[in-house]
C-alpha cells in the first residue's frame, strides 16, 4: 500500500522546504528512539517521508505518479526508500558524516545528537555597542567633538589580550591538534553519524593558555569603563546615527588575531531649543514686533546660531510676513553651504495700554490707521 508521505509529516502538499523540515524535525524529537517514549518503526517511516518530500526531483515524481510512485523507482533504493548515494556502508552499517550543514541533515541530526558542525578554527566577532549622546542645536551647526563614557569589554590589560597568566605560555590544543575542532561519531539505528563540532577545550581557537589570566579568566578582556571622543559632523540630523569601526566590545581573546572588535553606534539626540525650530538644515525663528515697529520699519537685534544680527524691518510689514536671512541655518552635511534662518514677523497687539497711548491710537484711527 503506497505510503501518503504528506499525511506522515503533517503536512499539507503546497507546504515549502522550511514548513517540511520543521514538520520532519518536531516529529524526529519526538520519535527518536534513544528518547524516552520514542518509536523506532515511526522515525523510520518519519525519516522516509522526509528524504522525499525534501529532495525536489523525488517530490515531483512522488507527485506525478502518486500512488505508484514506489513502483517507479522513484522513492530511493535499499532502505525504506532512502537514496544512499554518496554515503559510505561500514562494518557497523551505514556511516553519514556532516560538516556544517551535511547536504541538509548537518541541522537536524545536529539538533538530535548534540551540536551543529563547524568548519575552521572560531572566529569571534565583539559585540556591537549602542550609546546615545545628546547635544544643544547650536552644536550640530559646527562641528564638535565629545568625550562620553561608555562601559564595555576591552582588551586585558594585564595579559594584553593573549588571555594567558604572566610567564605562561601559548601552546597548541591537544584535545583538537590545533586544528579548533573535533571529529565525533554516534551509532544510531540509522547507522553511524559522524559530525564536526567546535572544540569545547580551546573553544575553537586551536591554542590555549597554559595558564588563564588571573585577571580575565582567559577570555583576553574584561569588562570596563572607557572613555571615548566622538566628533559630530556639523549640520547631523536628530536621531542620526554615527559607526565608528572596531570601536565595540573586544572579541575573545583578542590577541590571538581570530577575532575582532565589535563596532560602536552612537545615535545623535538633538535638544530641543527655546526659540530656534528646525526644518531639515533651515532655522525658524518667530520676531514679535510692534505695530509702530511695523508701520514705520525698524532695525532690530536678533539671534542667529552664530550670534546676533542687525535685522531691517522694512515699512508696512505684515504679519506672517518671512524674512530670509541667507546661510545663517544649519551646514548641509553631505554637500557645501549652509541653509537659511527664516524669521517670521508677528504683530504683537499689547494686551494693555495707558491713557496717553489710547489717545493717540484713537487720533490714527480717524485718520484712517
Amino acid at each position: 500500500m503506497a505510503k501518503d508521505y504528506y499525511n506522515i509529516l503533517g503536512v499539507s502538499k503546497g507546504a515549502n522546504d522550511d514548513e517540511i523540515k520543521k514538520a520532519y524535525r518536531k516529529l524526529a524529537h519526538k520519535y527518536h528512539p534513544d528518547k524516552s517514549g520514542g518509536d523506532e518503526a515511526k522515525f523510520k517511516e518519519i525519516n522516509e517521508a522526509y528524504q522525499i518530500l525534501s529532495d525536489k526531483q523525488k517530490r515531483a515524481q512522488y507527485d506525478q505518479f502518486g500512488s505508484a510512485f514506489e513502483q517507479t523507482g522513484a522513492g530511493g533504493q535499499g532502505f525504506g526508500g532512502f537514496d544512499f548515494s554518496g554515503f559510505s556502508a561500514g562494518q557497523n552499517g551505514f556511516n553519514f558524516e556532516f560538516g556544517e550543514d551535511g547536504g541538509g541533515f548537518g541541522d537536524i541530526f545536529g539538533d538530535l545528537f548534540g551540536g551543529r558542525g563547524q568548519r575552521g578554527k572560531r572566529q569571534e566577532r565583539g559585540n556591537d555597542v549602542s550609546v546615545d549622546v545628546e547635544i544643544a542645536l547650536e552644536e550640530a551647526a559646527v562641528d564638535t567633538e565629545k568625550d562620553i563614557n561608555i562601559y564595555l569589554s576591552s582588551i586585558c590589560s594585564k595579559c594584553d589580550g593573549s588571555g594567558a597568566e604572566t610567564g605562561s605560555s601559548i601552546n597548541s590544543c591537544k584535545t583538537c591538534g590545533g586544528i579548533g575542532q573535533v571529529r565525533k561519531e554516534r551509532r544510531t539505528i540509522l547507522g553511524t553519524f559522524a559530525q564536526v563540532e567546535m572544540c569545547q577545550d580551546c573553544l575553537g581557537q586551536g591554542e590555549k593558555p597554559e595558564k588563564n589570566c588571573s585577571r580575565c579568566g582567559g577570555d583576553g578582556k574584561i569588562k570596563e569603563s572607557k572613555k571615548i571622543k566622538i566628533k559630530i559632523p556639523a549640520g547631523i540630523a536628530d536621531g542620526q546615527t554615527i559607526r565608528l569601526s572596531g570601536q565595540g566590545e573586544a572579541g575573545f581573546r583578542p590577541k590571538s588575531g581570530k577575532s575582532i572588535p565589535g563596532d560602536l553606534y552612537i545615535t545623535i539626540h538633538i535638544k530641543a531649543h527655546p526659540f530656534f525650530k528646525r526644518n531639515g538644515d533651515d532655522i525658524i525663528y518667530n520676531l514679535e514686533i510692534s505695530f509702530s515697529q511695523a508701520a514705520l520699519g525698524d532695525k532690530i537685534k536678533t539671534p542667529t546660531l552664530s550670534g546676533e544680527v542687525s535685522l531691517k524691518i522694512p515699512e508696512g510689514i505684515q504679519s506672517g510676513k518671512i524674512i530670509r536671512l541667507k546661510e545663517k541655518g544649519l551646514p548641509h552635511l553631505q554637500r557645501h553651504g549652509r541653509g537659511d534662518m527664516l524669521v517670521v514677523v508677528k504683530i504683537k497687539t499689547p494686551e494693555k495700554i495707558s491713557k496717553k497711548q489710547k489717545q493717540l491710537l484713537e487720533e490714527l484711527r480717524s485718520e484712517g490707521l
